[in-house]
């Protein structure tokens, strides 16, 4: 369910510091990135893109990510075993395998890695499971004058016309309130994926689900499901599996609604979590842990089913002083 209070408050006095030193910093939620420049140009929507989502004036070319359809969702239920589409087989990742959360930068996986998750623009790692990170539920901040020159109509406005904002990560958040505003997000998300598909990425994690939750009821959980629902068909369409990010107040019917074919978990043991996830994914899932204490408190209860990492909060790469990496 997004970063954390407590998180926010630490990564905040990080910034702070970070900027006096005129050095950038991530968030453990992988939000947003530190390094420099406009890392998420939007790409340019598929031929198959409704009117409404094919308007790119100035639109970069497309890169690596993510990219949903507006066919139909899938079933209701979901299970842990590989489905298949016309673009063929996607399945889960490994229950229990070793993993690393390399979103803050792509390195060599320690070894005993299986599965690695890894930003949508990366490459993935040679040999192992990987799962392409997307924020397709908010913009990222470098890519705001994008979406405002480009897509305004798809930006969450309040009632005086004012932009809706994660003031935590100064991201807007994105507008998912009608068919037609969900059809065009999907659309233009989905040029990431078929990005992701085509570089070898096995499996997807749409961050901020739980944007509702931060619009002020000007979304609603209905209309983050059925958006939702419309990610994971395209991601299964270009047959890659669909991974629930955090959000455990979802609940376990939307998350079936929904076909999400397994969980990628923040902080799960920090917040006693861990059981709405497993109890709709079984052994899929995925947790982070930031801290040593819930890192062993998520081994000593889950350790010889679920795969567990502990990372630094900046989620750094090696050599950075404060990467952090251990598994059970």
């Amino acid at each position: 369910m997004g970063f954390r209070i407590k998180l926010a408050l630490a990564v905040t006095a990080a910034v702070a510091v970070a900027v006096a030193v005129g050095i950038g910093t991530a968030d453990a939620s992988t939000r947003r990135h530190w390094w420099g420049g406009d890392r998420y140009p939007q790409p340019k929507p598929t031929a198959s893109a409704s009117p409404a989502a094919t308007r790119t004036t100035g639109a970069p070319a497309p890169t690596a990510g993510a990219s949903r359809t507006t066919s139909a969702p899938p079933s209701a239920t979901r299970t842990a075993t590989p489905g298949t589409t016309a673009a063929g087989t996607f399945a889960p990742p490994p229950a229990n395998a070793g993993f690393d959360y390399q979103i803050g930068g792509p390195y060599t996986p320690p070894a005993g890695v299986g599965v690695v998750s890894r930003d949508h623009d990366a490459s993935p790692a040679a040999g192992l499971y990987n799962i392409c990170y997307v924020n397709a539920f908010q913009a990222q901040s470098e890519a705001n004058s994008w979406w405002k020159s480009n897509h305004p109509e798809l930006l969450l406005h309040d009632a005086k016309g004012n932009l809706v904002i994660d003031k935590d990560w100064n991201e807007i958040l994105l507008d998912f309130s009608t068919d037609a505003k969900r059809a065009a997000l999907t659309a233009i998300v989905g040029g990431w994926m078929d990005g992701c598909a085509s570089k070898g990425f096995k499996g997807v994690e749409p961050d901020n689900l739980d944007s509702w939750t931060r619009s002020g009821g000007l979304l609603t959980k209905t209309q983050a499901v059925a958006y939702a629902q419309s990610l994971v068909a395209y991601g299964h369409g270009k047959g890659l599996a669909v991974g629930q990010k955090n959000t455990a107040d979802l609940g376990a019917a939307s998350a079936r609604q929904i076909g999400f074919d397994f969980a990628v978990a923040e902080e799960c043991a920090d917040y006693n979590e861990c059981g709405d996830y497993t109890a709709v994914y079984g052994n899929h899932v995925i947790v982070i842990e930031y801290s040593q204490s819930q890192f062993t408190k998520a081994c000593n209860s889950y350790g010889s089913t679920l795969s567990i990492v502990l990372r630094d909060v900046d989620v750094t790469t090696p050599g950075s002083g404060s990467y952090v990496f251990k598994t059970c």
